[in-house]
C-alpha cells in the first residue's frame, strides 16, 4: 500500500502532525535518512523555521540516541527544526526521567512515533563490556549489563571492546531491551500502543555508512 507523506521539507504543524499515522511517522524517517546517505537532503530555511516554531512546536517522532557526537538525530534523519523530539543518552537506555519525556512528546504533544537507535562502535557498550569503572559512569554502565549478559559467545570468544562484533550484538539487544522496557515501564505508552496511536520501534546507525536499520517490519 503507498503512503501519501506530508511535505518534510516545511515545519510540522498540528494540521500537518494530525494527518500523520505511526507507520507514516516511519516512513518519513526512512525517507530521509535515505536521503542524508544519498547526500540529497531537503534545502531548508533554518531561520524561518526558528520563526515558525516559536509560538508552538508539532513533532511527528521521538527518537531515543545516544549521546555520540557522530550521531546528530535531525542530520541523519534529514529533518529540520521543531520535527522531533531528542532525547540522548550515553547507551541509549531509559530512566524514569525519559520515560516521563517521551510520554510529554506522545501524549501531550501529539509525537507518533517512538524510536530507540543504537549504533555501532558504541563506546558505552565498549565499557560495559570492558566493566568501566570510573565515578558515575560506572552506575550508568551497569543499565546496559543486562545486555552484555544477554549476547552469548562461543568458547574462548572474546567478550569485550576487542570485539567489534560482540560489541554491536549488545548494541542490538540494549535496543531491544530498551524498547521492550519502554512498554513494560510505561502504561501510558503502553495503552497508546495498544491503541494504535504510537508505535515504538528500534533502530541502529552504522557510524561507517550513515544507514539507519530499523527493527520490525516495515511500514504499510
Amino acid at each position: 500500500m503507498s503512503i501519501t507523506l506530508p511535505a518534510n521539507d516545511t515545519t510540522q504543524t498540528a494540521a500537518t502532525q494530525s494527518t500523520i499515522s505511526p507507520s507514516m511517522a516511519w516512513a518519513m524517517l526512512q525517507d530521509g535518512n535515505a536521503r542524508f546517505v544519498n547526500n540529497k537532503m531537503l534545502p531548508r530555511d533554518l531561520h524561518q523555521q526558528i520563526e515558525d516554531t516559536a509560538t508552538g512546536q508539532y513533532p511527528f517522532a521521538a527518537v531515543v540516541s545516544c549521546i555520540d557526537s557522530r550521531i546528530p538525530t535531525e542530520i541523519v534523519f534529514d529533518q529540520g527544526i521543531g520535527d522531533i523530539f531528542n532525547a540522548r543518552i550515553a547507551g541509549n537506555f531509559i530512566n524514569e526521567d525519559i520515560l516521563g519525556s517521551l510520554e510529554f512528546a506522545c501524549k501531550l504533544a501529539g509525537s507518533k512515533l517512538i524510536v530507540v537507535m543504537g549504533h555501532t562502535s558504541c563506546g558505552a557498550v565498549k565499557g560495559a563490556c570492558d566493566h568501566a569503572d570510573l565515578g558515575n559512569l560506572t552506575q550508568m554502565l551497569d543499565k546496559i549489563m543486562p545486555a552484555v549478559d544477554a549476547v552469548e559467545t562461543a568458547e574462548g570468544v572474546a567478550r569485550n571492546s576487542s570485539n567489534l562484533d560482540f560489541v554491536n550484538e549488545v548494541s542490538q539487544k540494549n535496543v531491544d531491551f530498551t524498547v521492550e522496557n519502554i512498554k513494560a515501564q510505561s502504561p501510558v505508552l503502553r495503552e497508546m500502543l495498544e491503541n494504535g496511536e504510537i508505535d515504538i520501534i528500534g533502530a541502529m546507525y552504522d557510524v561507517k555508512s550513515g544507514l539507519v536499520n530499523f527493527t520490525g517490519s516495515n511500514p504499510v
